[in-house]
């Protein structure tokens, strides 16, 4: 980034993308409450809820292209994601395993569409969320399974292990059902999501600045969009497989709080 300032031909130097472009204006006054990650979000629930009700509209035993994709994305959640991973207890998680998931997707995919350009998840308040809601729903599920008394002792005294291990593991424990889990599963996904659009940013601001410059910037110009084009490709991979991994441990940490030791 120093080079493209010292190189710069109109003098005012490159400025390189930062924190300060995740921070967006309030379309009405000064609320905080109405920027645009507030709106890509209710946006994200309309879009879903009009194609699923378009998809579900007439369903058929011969599907439409639209009930078909339907149908796949929730046969995937459904089968990968709550049958395999949580057992036969899994229909009751469905639900809401499959609104997780496509809520995150549709919400990560806005990085990479045109004019929104915007994942929502980049901002921390939105993962942090739905990792408190996934963090009382598996200790909600534990304690009703097991109640509360055996729910903690089980976390707190992991049975089959010497009493003298307590001393390291108790605290360990502790702070990994209740600090650890739900912190990293919204800094994972922040973190991802963050850090692909500022590369992004990065490259497609850049050669957009190189175009501008002299003749030997231009040259180069192209290179620069090019990369951008490429980490959009692999952006979208990584969108698609955040809200995998997302809902992938929701469904593990439920599977842990049915055990009957965790």
């Amino acid at each position: 980034m120093r080079s493209l300032h010292l190189l710069s031909a109109s003098g005012g130097g490159f400025v390189p993308p930062s924190s300060n472009d995740f921070i967006f204006p309030s379309f009405f006054g000064h609320s905080q409450y109405a920027t645009k990650p507030i709106f890509l979000v209710f946006l994200s629930v309309l879009l879903i809820s009009i194609f699923f009700v378009l998809a579900s509209r007439k369903a058929a035993i011969v599907p439409s292209k639209l009930q078909f994709a339907g149908e796949s994305l929730y046969g995937f959640v459904r089968n990968d994601l709550g049958r395999d991973i949580i057992g036969h207890e899994f229909m009751r998680f469905v639900p809401y395993l499959f609104t997780l998931f496509v809520f995150i997707l549709t919400n990560n995919i806005f990085g990479i569409v045109p004019l929104l350009q915007f994942p929502t998840m980049s901002h921390v308040s939105f993962p942090y969320v739905l990792a408190i809601i996934t963090f009382v729903v598996f200790h909600y599920i534990g304690i009703r399974k097991q109640g509360i008394r055996k729910y903690i002792k089980d976390i707190m005294f992991m049975p089959g292990v010497p009493k003298a291990a307590y001393i390291l593991l108790t605290p360990i424990e502790i702070a990994t059902y209740f600090i650890t889990r739900p912190l990293t599963l919204a800094l994972r996904l922040f973190a991802n999501m963050f850090a692909g659009h500022l590369l992004l940013l990065v490259f497609i601001l850049g050669g957009d600045h190189l175009l501008k410059g002299v003749i030997g910037l231009k040259l180069i110009s192209p290179f620069a969009f090019a990369f951008g084009i490429g980490l959009t490709f692999f952006e979208f991979l990584v969108q698609c497989l955040q809200a995998y991994i997302f809902t992938l441990l929701t469904a593990l940490y439920i599977a842990g709080a049915l055990a009957d030791e965790h």
